[in-house]
């Protein structure tokens, strides 16, 4: 598939013509999602190393493209939520890399000033969004690649836990340390992402079920620094990491200083180890009967991988779990970590004169945590004299993805700045909800999407997760003298009854009990089958209020009655 003309960008790379380079294939017909649900009318791209059905997955690397006969997981699951997908961005060659610059289909530029690097793997994504072209987009992370381009963009890049989001359809670059990222422009449209995407895969070999960490932060928190920091020369992002000290203190937060030498330790083994066979592992087959058709370095990268037997990733691996060990005490004493997303920016001229320790040096903050299996949020802090964004990047344990939103969305917002290089004001923070259990309700009537009640389920935080029927031992009715018109659902004897469409939403347990005390006789609450044969709590009605109700079970839902209803 050919990349297809571009409309002008916003912001400062608009008459940038090597804006182009940001985008693998921009399909000249979008792939549609639901037409309802939760990411309704939001458009989005995906990092080039994502399946989408029907389109080739290069990876940057046009020998090794292969069409993907279905959507990954997380694709589909946004498809699902309404999303349109517009297209598949560029990156640093099998995801290997942190500046955007390793790529066949070009260097991707920085979205303030094109001299510069637009940091990666994740390149394409998060210039996409920076330039406003698409509402969110997908990369993927293995050692910051979801969160670099982020800061270096003036965006936010949400790494979650390892595990909460499926890898299903995603090449692997390093399959037991990767996650599916999200950029967005704001905290809240991530956070919107990630409740939509996530859910446990089985299909997935890494994932798991997580509970996430319910509570917010507390009123004064205790965040982490590196007690030595290193910005590589670059006075400007070290003001700036001050100023971020400082605007996170405002905030309630009391700095604590840590030592980061074991976490530098755990990064250098990404690399420097063994677990680099990992890298090699993931594109065996291609790699040793095309390696010619790799560029550097990233094939000298892949191909380090061969150098190491088994006994030597199992030692790598025990040097981690070691590491893991010594690090953990450190979370006795504080809430978070605070550090630069990244040190410094650097220009691609500088880049491609050495690219080993350029790339190294956009890592120094950001190799260990996934190793570590931590969660992470890169949040834009400030925009610097010379014009080009700093973020920050707050890290916390596994399964802390929504306190570290939480506590994203107040900082962002504490900043004063625009939305990526748009220009655009920031929207007002959005009412996050720090309920970490969940109940999941099917509805049938006036609570679907777009109908008058619809209301009531998002006011509680609730999202769409699916839209399905029922298992076909249901009628339908549509109930006489209700406002808004409602209909009831009753269950019957086998054989009788039939599939009927609902919606099934998930709401913050904390929730549930106002929303179903607002439900008037003779509605209630029961549980239902689904067509799968899972059960949820869903609307039923009693019988006794089906007398002089039309039955309307023919026509397999509510919406579809009402629709014919309309017509003249």
């Amino acid at each position: 598939m050919m990349v297809h003309e571009m409309a002008p960008l916003a912001g400062p790379a608009s008459n940038d013509e090597t804006a182009a380079a940001a985008w693998i294939a921009r399909f000249a017909v979008p792939v549609q999602g639901a037409q309802t649900g939760p990411l309704a009318g939001l458009r989005f791209a995906i990092k080039d190393n994502i399946d989408a059905a029907g389109v080739p997955t290069t990876a940057a690397c046009p020998a090794f493209e292969r069409f993907a006969a279905e959507h990954a997981h997380v694709v589909q699951r946004l498809l699902d939520a309404g999303a349109t997908l517009v297209g598949k961005t560029n990156l640093d060659q099998f995801a290997c890399g942190l500046n955007g610059t390793r790529s066949p289909y070009g260097a991707v530029p920085n979205a303030f000033d094109a001299r510069y690097v637009s940091g990666g793997s994740s390149s394409g994504s998060a210039y996409v969004v920076a330039a406003g072209q698409v509402d969110f987009a997908l990369g993927t992370d293995t050692a910051g690649s979801g969160r670099v381009p982020a800061g270096l963009n003036n965006i936010v890049g949400l790494k979650p836990t390892k595990g909460l989001l499926s890898t299903r359809g995603v090449l692997p670059a390093a399959q037991s340390v990767d996650c599916v990222s999200v950029f967005a422009p704001t905290v809240a449209l991530a956070l919107q992402v990630l409740h939509v995407a996530r859910g446990f895969d089985a299909a997935d070999p890494y994932a798991r079920p997580l509970r996430l960490l319910g509570a917010p932060l507390p009123a004064r928190f205790l965040f982490g620094v590196p007690a030595a920091l290193e910005f590589f020369g670059d006075q400007l992002a070290a003001a700036a990491f001050d100023d971020a000290i400082a605007r996170l203190e405002a905030l309630g937060g009391e700095r604590v200083a840590i030592d980061y030498a074991p976490l530098a330790e755990a990064a250098a083994l990404l690399y420097d180890s063994a677990l680099v066979a990992e890298r090699y592992a993931a594109v065996r087959p291609f790699f040793d009967a095309h390696e010619a058709d790799v560029i550097e370095p990233v094939r000298s990268i892949l191909a380090s991988g061969r150098n190491y037997d088994a006994a030597d990733f199992v030692d790598a691996q025990i040097r981690l779990r070691e590491i893991a060990q010594r690090v953990a005490p450190m979370w006795q004493h504080i809430d978070l970590l605070l550090v630069p997303t990244a040190p410094t920016h650097c220009t691609i001229e500088a880049m491609l004169a050495d690219p080993v320790a350029r790339n190294r040096e956009l890592g120094a903050y950001t190799n260990f945590v996934n190793l570590l299996d931590y969660a992470a949020l890169s949040v834009p802090s400030s925009i610097r004299p010379d014009g080009l964004p700093f973020g920050i990047t707050l890290i916390g344990p596994c399964g802390s993805d929504l306190q570290l939103a939480e506590l994203g969305q107040r900082y962002h917002h504490a900043t004063g700045l625009t939305l990526g290089a748009t220009g655009q004001p920031m929207p007002p923070p959005v009412a996050m909800s720090m309920t970490a259990d969940t109940v999941k309700v099917a509805v049938v009537g006036a609570h679907l999407s777009g109908m008058p009640l619809n209301g009531q389920l998002r006011e509680r935080g609730a999202r769409l997760v699916a839209e399905t029927q029922t298992a076909p031992q249901y009628r339908l009715y549509a109930l006489p003298g209700t406002v808004p018109p409602k209909p009831g659902m009753v269950r019957v004897a086998p054989g009788t009854g039939g599939a009927i469409a609902v919606e099934v939403w998930e709401m913050p347990v904390a929730h549930y009990g106002s929303f179903v005390a607002l439900i008037p006789a003779p509605l209630g609450i029961g549980s239902l089958t689904l067509a799968d044969g899972s059960s949820v709590q869903g609307f039923l009605c009693e019988a006794l209020a089906l007398e002089g109700a039309e039955d309307i079970t023919q026509h397999g839902g509510w919406r579809r009655f009402i629709s014919l209803r309309s017509v003249p």
